[in-house]
């Protein structure tokens, strides 16, 4: 069934779509709820949907690596979509594509989207600017992993995920985190509980509460401001707004 949206979702990429464009698209957006490490896609499948997470939600993309550790590369929360963005579809996905936080959705069979690319040049260049800001996202992401410490990444991703729920507290395991920076699940607990030392944030089953916002961005590295002020240069006020 049709999602039925009379008013814009809670997606500012769907959101930034002219009136006409979003028309072209509209009648055939299902909406569904996902849960926390719900899969996507998996490495070889067809890549047949577009996901567009809504509010809160959050989209991880997972690479793994031959000792069989995931390594995090991009999140993608309100400000974008999943699946499909450039190609016209139904090629392989290269990394795993799981459902960090859970939440809203909307969906598209890739063949609408193409459709709408297909009728409108203002919405094919949206979404051609959406995958180079993706694009950007994923090579600061390289570059970050290369070179910052992991107190500067943990840092980083804790606010990056803070800026798209609009939430303090962050839905983050120990676990979880380790997977993000690429590295043992005890050297991330060790900078967590720096942190929680230096009375930055508290951790709970689950879940990360951050207590010193201004302090976090202090110690984060610049990979997340870069690219956010490369959205803001492209897709100016797609990038979510800190609520």
């Amino acid at each position: 069934m049709s999602a039925g949206v009379r008013e814009r979702p809670n997606s500012n990429l769907l959101s930034a779509l002219r009136d006409p464009d979003f028309a072209l698209i509209e009648p055939y957006l299902v909406k569904e709820t996902r849960i926390t490490g719900d899969l996507l896609y998996r490495p070889g499948d067809n890549i047949a949907q577009v996901y567009f997470p809504l509010g809160p939600s959050l989209v991880s993309y997972l690479v793994t690596n031959f000792d069989g550790r995931d390594v995090e590369t991009v999140m993608v929360g309100r400000e974008g979509a999943v699946g499909g963005i450039v190609s016209s579809g139904y090629l392989p996905a290269y990394c795993r594509i799981t459902v960090k936080f859970g939440g809203p959705f909307l969906r598209a069979t890739v063949s609408c989207i193409q459709a709408a690319k297909d009728q409108s040049a203002s919405f094919r260049r949206l979404f051609a600017r959406y995958a180079d800001c993706l694009m950007a996202q994923m090579f600061q992401s390289s570059a970050c992993n290369a070179i910052h410490s992991i107190e500067q990444r943990t840092a980083k991703w804790i606010v990056a995920s803070m800026d798209r729920t609009g939430e303090d507290v962050v839905p983050l395991t120990h676990e979880e985190l380790a997977s993000l920076l690429g590295v043992g699940r005890s050297y991330a607990s060790r900078v967590l509980q720096k942190f929680k030392a230096d009375g930055v944030l508290n951790t709970s089953r689950g879940a990360l509460i951050v207590k010193d916002r201004d302090e976090l961005v202090a110690r984060a590295c610049h990979c997340h401001s870069s690219v956010r002020a490369h959205f803001d240069t492209v897709l100016q006020g797609v990038y979510p707004d800190r609520e």
